[in-house]
């Protein structure tokens, strides 16, 4: 296969952005869209050219694609991947990759048995940083993780609705807590607070918290806390830490900070981490290699089991009693 042949469900922002970096890959071609959106879907192919579908199930039965990028909303999800996975047609799906575990387990079933390279949308794993990280963990003891992810509200109105978003942690905070699992492994027990403080001041309608910590524990014995807020727009923060008896090492953003006993340096990288994820997922398609994927879609169910588990999906606003 000397070119792979795109299609999107679903063309927001985040698809967008896909699309934009596609146009940089020799191997890619877009050929085919869909969004519930008609006029969405229309200025993505007035600007980019692919055919406009008029239902997912067109463009899979089109013939016009080898691969399909999923990037709807996490409460569209379970819908359409089984479809994907039966005809063969290899699958890049956006995180979240959905809201219910039920739901997550039993596509990623289907997703295995099929055979189809298959790629999810944590593209931090593809960062120089990150896996210079990964590389100078390897062997150490972590004692102490530290995490946060801080920033503004999203301007779509379905993400401060719980049930459709799953909240900061699922929507968001999913990346950082993804590096966690990926450089430092998975998590054991966790106790969560959440909080509403300011959010119903601008929607009432909202349903999420908008302040939470959540305090953990790791299988290999290591403890740790994430802090999260969506009602900070005047500073932002997605850092990881991980701390041992002989290091510290810190991913925030692009940089790296690693001190121990030989040394004491930041260093920067500027890897286009969304070019990186796109471009091993089109040479997987094309040469029929899921090792050339850093992150599975069975790995981002991993990575939404542990979500789940932090309890921000199952948050009540408490009454206030006089």
């Amino acid at each position: 296969m000397n070119k792979v042949r795109i299609g999107f469900i679903g063309v927001g922002g985040m698809a967008e952005h896909h699309i934009k970096t596609l146009q940089k890959l020799d191997n890619a071609e877009l050929t085919a869209v869909f969004d519930i959106n008609a006029e969405r879907a229309k200025q993505i192919s007035d600007s980019y050219g692919p055919e406009v579908f008029a239902s997912e199930q067109e463009l899979l039965d089109s013939g016009k694609i080898d691969a399909v990028f999923l990037c709807t909303p996490p409460f569209a999800r379970g819908l359409i991947e089984e479809q994907i996975a039966a005809r063969g047609i290899h699958l890049l799906s956006e995180k979240p990759v959905g809201l219910d575990m039920d739901t997550a387990r039993r596509v990623s079933k289907a997703i295995t048995a099929s055979g189809i390279i298959n790629s999810s949308g944590y593209c931090l794993r593809y960062l120089e940083n990150v896996q210079k990280a990964k590389s100078y963990l390897e062997g150490k003891q972590v004692n102490m993780v530290l995490s946060y992810r801080i920033g503004g509200l999203p301007g779509a109105k379905w993400w401060a609705q719980l049930d459709k978003s799953g909240g900061q942690i699922i929507e968001q905070a999913t990346h950082q807590i993804d590096l966690i699992r990926y450089l430092a492994g998975d998590f054991a027990e966790t106790q969560s607070f959440y909080a509403q403080r300011t959010i119903q001041t601008i929607n009432p309608e909202a349903t999420i918290p908008d302040v939470g910590v959540v305090a953990f524990t790791m299988q290999s014995g290591a403890v740790g806390s994430f802090v999260n807020t969506c009602m900070s727009p005047h500073f932002g923060r997605g850092d990881v830490e991980f701390i041992g008896a002989d290091f510290y090492l810190a991913i925030k953003g692009s940089s790296i900070t690693i001190h121990d006993a030989g040394q004491k340096q930041t260093d920067k990288c500027e890897t286009d981490f969304y070019l990186e994820q796109d471009r091993a997922f089109i040479e997987a398609v094309r040469t029929g290699r899921q090792e050339l994927v850093l992150g599975s879609f069975a790995d981002a169910v991993d990575t939404l089991e542990a979500t789940i588990n932090f309890g921000e999906i199952n948050f009540t606003k408490p009454s206030v009693t006089a």
